[in-house]
């Protein structure tokens, strides 16, 4: 199953995609730069900004900085990734940063029920931009 997660929202995706990955299925999420996080923008900054704070760099919190890695988490935190099926569907979940040349010519599946367009919230912000924020290079 490839899923385009353009103008789609982050957690949706993350929820219907841990769900099909435990239902045994390949998921490959592509253009995950493009996946919209809701609510205020500076406010979702200044949290994940807050994140990056935590610790130190050598015993962590690591945080992603790179768009595929981050909705990867995103999937993460919707699975029981501690038990073994878990770990297996989550080796099920594929990210991509825009699209690879292998899935040029497959059309991927419409999720129309997920998109920004069916919301009346007018805040919100990319993966991408927070993603630059606190430092990841795309």
């Amino acid at each position: 199953m490839i899923l385009d997660a353009t103008n789609i929202i982050m957690g949706r995706l993350a929820s219907f995609a841990a769900k099909q990955a435990q239902l045994g299925e390949t998921v490959e999420i592509i253009n995950c730069e493009k996946a919209i996080i809701t609510g205020n923008k500076y406010t979702t900054f200044d949290d994940h900004k807050v994140k990056l704070k935590r610790g130190s760099k050598s015993t962590g919190p690591f945080t992603n900085r790179t768009a595929d890695r981050f909705v990867k988490r995103a999937i993460r935190g919707m699975l029981n990734y501690k038990r073994e099926n878990g770990m297996k569907s989550f080796k099920r979940i594929k990210c991509y940063i825009g699209v690879p040349e292998s899935f040029k010519d497959k059309k991927p599946e419409a999720l129309k029920k997920m998109d920004i367009t069916k919301l009346s919230i007018l805040k919100y912000t990319t993966v991408k931009d927070v993603c630059k924020i606190i430092g990841g290079k795309l």
